[in-house]
């Protein structure tokens, strides 16, 4: 609870609260410091304060009076406009700020292979440098959250500091309020953001590892929002030297004799949200992962959704689509403004409209760009802003504080052309290295540059990774060493293409998962291939009838389960040579590769570039 309030407490925190802050707190404001009497927080205020030079200073308790003012101030400043449905707003992004902002992000530190830094001088002062008076003229607001839920003795407390309401009301969106957590002056994570000019030549987002991160010239919120993906930064730093895990994954619980909770790894815009709307959803997107007594046990640190919504429809996403057209709260971003007040972006109706308001301005069908290039009605990358409780499949024990037990880890990608739709490793240690560190994935729209482009992808973090994967590998396989009970591992990729097209329809992904459960179940059987177990055709014949009420032919199978060969061990030897060029990575790495080489060889001896499952049966 909190600290009594009274006169002599308000002189006291009067007292403390340095000069350039104080001037800029109304007395509301500063009774709702005293409630904290946080004298770290106060100084961290200050100095933010003192560096971008707001007119004022607005203090987020988390009350409805707080939520309902952030949001206005959004509509009022123009950074949210309010949709025909009073409860939905959309946002634009500038149009060169609509995904992550790859090239512009930094960990301030030493090197770290495949991952941008900066000496730690050098970062903060370019970054403070670009935010020296840049909210001058406009409110400052300050948010408080808990990565993780609150009654949670493994949850951690966080600041959102900002100019930009659309920010502050996206937070408030999708992490639990924590105001009352901060009575305690433990340590917390902090973030400061400002929108700046928006000079994109001056977009910078600087990642300290003391538990700061800086971010400005920017809106999107996977540069701006900081307890998302640049938080995911200071958490996976934090796991590393403690010996847990903090992930880029869904959490998801999926029905068999009884509910068994899986994570599953994809990276943006390759599978992730779908497939946790395919069961009980917990976490879409992260995931705390920690050793509690021999089990593995996760965590959702989020307590909303900021999903792609490209794409998005009724058939093949009805639970988003209920969300979307429901009457709770939502913020679209970077989908197209419709005249009558409504939005429509790629998947959401039969016709193209053929007028609107989009992210670059007045749009018409048929609009091109400065380079000739036709500027679509939405974004590729377009967003929804959501939280939890608006999905009905959502678990209840997302609030748990004791986590969820976790039988299961999923790592997807989109591969046009290597991987077969769902396989099985042999233990934890060929999971996590053949099929977690070895991720090669198509780009996608959700990072800045070219789209479709398959890049190295180590359990989705490369945008993410802040520590040498060496270290980050070493702590992964330790984790697995110290569990009583070892999760299952597979990998999934439901975007497998023949010289004919795709080899999967959407909705195969629930058959996959059923397997996954029948799997840990004991009830499927699997036949060995070098590079795990794959289904047999029997057991996903009946799956396919049963989820999908499908006759499945073996042709479907064979096209699908064929072993490529030569394409999988060219895949490793790649990733070998990247590991192989990491100084600290553990021997147990590349002895895992040369054994996974040498098994493909032996196969392709035998049967050549490909193998069909029938052969291996």
């Amino acid at each position: 609870m909190f600290k009594d309030f009274n006169l002599d407490t308000h002189y006291l925190i009067m007292d403390l609260i340095p000069g350039i802050l104080k001037e800029r707190l109304s007395s509301s404001e500063i009774e709702k410091l005293s409630k904290l009497q946080n004298h770290q927080l106060v100084n961290f205020l200050n100095s933010v304060v003192g560096l971008c030079d707001p007119e004022s200073v607005y203090i987020v308790e988390g009350t409805r009076k707080d939520l309902e003012y952030v949001k206005r101030k959004a509509i009022e400043t123009g950074e949210e406009i309010r949709l025909k449905n009073e409860n939905h707003t959309i946002h634009f992004d500038p149009p060169l700020d609509q995904a992550r902002a790859r090239e512009d992000t930094f960990i301030l530190g030493s090197k770290i292979p495949y991952v941008n830094t900066k000496s730690r001088e050098e970062g903060l002062q370019e970054v403070i440098s670009i935010l020296k008076g840049s909210m001058k003229g406009r409110e400052m607001f300050v948010g408080f959250y808990s990565l993780g839920p609150i009654a949670s003795k493994y949850k951690m407390l966080a600041v959102q500091v900002t100019d930009s309401p659309y920010v502050i009301h996206s937070e408030n969106m999708l992490y639990r309020n924590a105001f009352r957590e901060f009575t305690n002056n433990e340590d917390f994570l902090k973030f400061v953001h400002s929108k700046g000019s928006l000079d994109i030549k001056k977009r910078r987002i600087m990642i300290d590892l003391e538990g700061v991160v800086y971010s400005v010239n920017t809106t999107y919120a996977g540069n701006s929002v900081g307890l998302k993906k640049l938080a995911l930064r200071l958490t996976l730093n934090k796991a590393v030297n403690e010996g847990w895990l903090s992930e880029h994954m869904a959490i998801i619980g999926l029905e068999g004799e009884r509910t068994h909770y899986i994570t599953a790894s994809f990276p943006s815009g390759s599978g992730k949200t779908s497939t946790s709307m395919l069961g009980k959803l917990i976490s879409d997107d992260l995931a705390f992962i920690r050793n509690v007594n021999g089990i593995a046990r996760a965590w959702n640190p989020e307590s909303g959704v900021f999903g792609i919504i490209h794409g998005v429809n009724p058939k093949d996403d009805p639970i988003v689509w209920d969300v979307l057209h429901s009457n709770d709260e939502v913020i679209f971003s970077n989908v197209l403004l419709l005249p009558d007040g409504t939005v429509y972006w790629e998947g959401s109706g039969d016709h193209e409209p053929e007028k609107g308001v989009n992210f670059a301005g007045e749009w018409w069908k048929g609009k091109r760009d400065g380079s000739g290039k036709p500027i679509p009605p939405s974004h590729p990358n377009a967003r929804f802003t959501v939280r939890l409780n608006s999905f009905k499949n959502l678990d209840l024990k997302y609030e748990d504080p004791e986590g969820v037990e976790i039988e299961g880890i999923i790592f997807g990608v989109k591969d046009y052309y290597t991987l077969v739709p769902i396989a099985e490793s042999f233990s934890w240690e060929h999971g996590v290295i053949t099929m977690g560190a070895s991720m090669e994935s198509s780009r996608t729209s959700a990072v800045i540059g070219k789209s479709d482009e398959m890049e190295f992808n180590p359990m989705a973090l490369l945008d993410f990774i802040s520590v040498s994967l060496g270290k980050y590998l070493d702590n992964y396989l330790s984790f697995g060493k110290r569990l009583s009970k070892l999760p299952k591992i597979f990998s999934a990729n439901y975007f497998l293409k023949n010289e004919n097209g795709y080899l999967n329809s959407k909705e195969d992904k629930k058959v996959w998962l059923r397997w996954i459960v029948e799997r840990i179940e004991g009830k499927a059987s699997a036949i060995r291939t070098p590079i795990g177990f794959i289904p047999t055709y029997d057991d996903l014949s009946s799956l396919f009838y049963k989820v999908l009420s499908k006759t499945y032919k073996k042709e479907e199978y064979e096209a699908q389960f064929t072993i490529r060969l030569k394409a999988y061990k060219e895949k490793f030897e790649r990733v070998r040579s990247v590991y192989a060029g990491i100084d600290d990575v553990p021997d147990t790495v590349i002895e895992i590769f040369n054994k996974q080489i040498s098994d493909l060889n032996e196969y392709i001896n035998r049967f050549g570039e490909k193998v069909s499952p029938f052969q291996l049966s």
